[in-house]
């Protein structure tokens, strides 16, 4: 299959790369900048030059390919404004891909996230791929109903005949490249602190994936997904955040220590990841490993911090 894949070297695409030419596929990537040419080189893929700006370039990649993956997003637009507008840009990207594909039953496969199943009064209910929608709470309506308009796209592109799936990304991505996700950020504030700090009693639980796993999920639903469908890149469906905070304190030495709920204030302990921290995100993945034969092998987030490629020696 010939694979157009955007966002092809971020922390995910970078992995999706070359699960698909494992695989035996061939893979075009988008590249901006020659850094990011030499970069898709290395991994092995195919260049198209342009970027997500250029709507005629991306239908022209997608009606040149037999397949598309898009996990790429506007960073450039974070600065100025926040998630919402990085999200909110994607929504042209998927349409364009729908011109492209419409009538096709091509597959098209792109990346979502996961959000909190409440505002942690419901903590035991896990976010299922049954939800067509996420639930949204009160101080991320914003961002979350920004990211529900864009998966709502990709999925609805069913109706026109495109193979149109969302995988949705588990709020940790852990793996030995990650270098700006949220555990270096928690190991980063351990350091800083001199403890390693969790919310309360810190029974607030966090899914988590390792990125090589995701990337399988990716594949799958390319190759065999069902339209209309969402997937749930999830290894680990719940971990406390005391868990994660007491692994880290092990790692480095220092102790895991409770912040008491009514000292979360900013910028307190946790800083501008505060509201983020407190809140619980279990997630099952129980439809997607059912349905696209899928199974975690890589190791699980408190293995990988165990590892110790978190913790360069020095």
């Amino acid at each position: 299959m010939r694979v157009f894949v955007a966002g092809g070297t971020g922390h995910s695409g970078s992995y999706i790369i070359p699960e698909l030419l494992a695989a035996g596929h061939e893979v075009t990537g988008l590249a901006r900048s020659d850094t990011a040419a030499a970069a898709l080189s290395a991994l092995g893929a195919k260049v198209r030059r342009g970027d997500l700006q250029d709507l005629d370039v991306l239908k022209e990649a997608a009606a040149d390919s037999d397949g598309v993956i898009h996990v790429a997003h506007r960073q450039d637009l974070l600065p100025s404004g926040g998630i919402d507008a990085v999200t909110a840009a994607e929504l042209p990207v998927v349409l364009a891909y729908g011109e492209a594909l419409a009538g096709t039953g091509k597959p098209l496969v792109a990346a979502g996230s996961i959000g909190s199943p409440g505002n942690g009064r419901n903590l035991g209910r896990p976010a299922t791929e049954e939800d067509p929608a996420l639930p949204v709470g009160d101080e991320h309506k914003g961002t979350l109903r920004a990211r529900n308009v864009v998966e709502a796209a990709v999925v609805g592109l069913a109706e026109r005949g495109v193979r149109s799936s969302v995988v949705r990304i588990a709020n940790i991505a852990h793996s030995t490249t990650d270098r700006a996700g949220f555990l270096p950020m928690l190991i980063a504030l351990a350091k800083e602190k001199g403890f390693a700090g969790y919310p309360g009693d810190g029974a607030n639980q966090w899914n988590a994936v390792h990125v090589r796993d995701v990337a399988s999920v990716f594949r799958l639903a390319l190759e065999t997904g069902p339209a209309g469908r969402y997937w749930h890149g999830v290894g680990d469906g719940g971990i406390s955040v005391r868990e994660i905070a007491e692994a880290i304190g092990s790692r480095l030495g220092l102790p895991a220590v409770s912040v008491p709920l009514d000292e979360l204030v900013l910028p307190g302990y946790f800083g501008f990841l505060t509201n983020v921290v407190t809140r619980s995100y279990p997630a099952s993945s129980l439809i997607t490993r059912r349905t696209l034969g899928w199974e975690p092998a890589q190791p699980s987030l408190l293995a990988d911090l165990d590892n110790g490629h978190y913790f360069p020696a020095g």
